[in-house]
């Protein structure tokens, strides 16, 4: 992966929500509209938690059935020394292969404690969660596709590979950003030109509404702003 960004660029982009960043990066031009997101049914449990940023600390998982060695998720340790090995913050990502995703929540309070003192800031996965209260409490965001009473058979199949959550291929190292909206990645060759790019946003969209909420609004006036905002690159 790139190198990671100063503490400052990523204050600045944990600062804003996904919308603006997404908007932001559109102006940028560094790939498709319709590439980059998680999209289907993993959803923010916790949508009045701040936004979150982090690297991606990526594993593939299963639920349904027992595992062919170990005993349990929480003691693998070469899993938790791969997640101290990914540049701080982190988000944990998993992609749960079962054909039924979320038999079992492979993330719950236990894990959440881990991956805090570990510097994580939450968890994305297409399964299950669980714990939720607790984990709430914690500040440990969770997106994830369901929720589950049992942890089942949860355990890791292979970390540190590239998984597919919700269309969106994740590489161990990505940069993730995720609010109430949903989770996306953040082109890290175009990271830290981001915050500005969305201070431009963000003025270009104030001035919009502030005219849209005046006396001197009209068609015509709007149809030349908006044609303004399209001309711009």
């Amino acid at each position: 992966m790139q190198n990671p960004l100063s503490a400052t660029d990523l204050a600045k982009l944990g600062a804003l929500d996904t919308c603006i960043v997404s908007n932001a990066i559109e102006r940028l031009n560094v790939r498709l509209r319709n590439e980059g997101f998680v999209s289907g049914q993993v959803t923010c449990r916790f949508p009045d938690l701040p936004p979150v940023i982090g690297y991606a600390a990526t594993a593939r998982i299963r639920t349904a059935a027992p595992p062919m060695r170990f005993r349990c998720y929480y003691d693998r340790m070469d899993w938790w020394t791969y997640v101290a090995s990914v540049p701080s913050p982190c988000v944990i990502v998993l992609e749960d292969v079962d054909r039924v995703p979320g038999v079992g929540a492979f993330v719950g309070e236990v894990h959440a404690h881990i991956g805090r003192a570990l510097h994580c800031a939450g968890c994305v996965t297409n399964g299950a969660v669980r714990d939720l209260p607790a984990l709430k409490a914690l500040g440990f965001q969770l997106f994830a596709g369901s929720v589950a009473v049992s942890h089942s058979y949860a355990h890791i199949i292979e970390f540190g590979e590239p998984v597919e959550i919700g269309g969106l291929t994740i590489q161990s190292g990505d940069l993730l950003h995720g609010d109430l909206h949903g989770v996306h990645a953040i082109p890290l060759e175009i990271a830290a030109k981001v915050p500005d790019e969305a201070a431009r946003l963000i003025r270009e969209e104030r001035e919009l509404t502030d005219f849209c909420t005046s006396p001197q609004f009209s068609l015509d006036e709007l149809a030349k702003r908006l044609h303004g905002r399209r001309a711009q690159p």
